[in-house]
């Protein structure tokens, strides 16, 4: 199943692409086990997930926890920490 991933600001700017879309591999259950293997596919990824932590996801348009399965998502984006001013 395809997934599209949507990238915003300096994560978007670091991966150097507003969105693609990727088959998961297997294993891939979580937004903390996507985000780990974002890492391993090259140097931008790194960079811009290299404290993952601090990246906000959201599966369908709804925020939620590195803990959440991404079984059956269509779209899942990946914000850097918002600030307000």
């Amino acid at each position: 199943m395809t997934t599209r991933l949507i990238y915003f600001a300096w994560v978007r700017e670091r991966i150097g692409m507003p969105e693609e879309d990727v088959e998961l591999p297997a294993g891939i259950e979580t937004v903390a086990d996507l985000l780990r293997w974002l890492r391993s596919r090259g140097e931008g990824y790194e960079h811009a997930l290299q404290y993952p932590d601090v990246i906000r996801v959201a599966i369908d348009q709804e925020h939620v926890d590195h803990r959440e399965k991404i079984t059956g998502a269509r779209e899942i984006a990946l914000f850097p920490p918002m600030t307000g001013g």
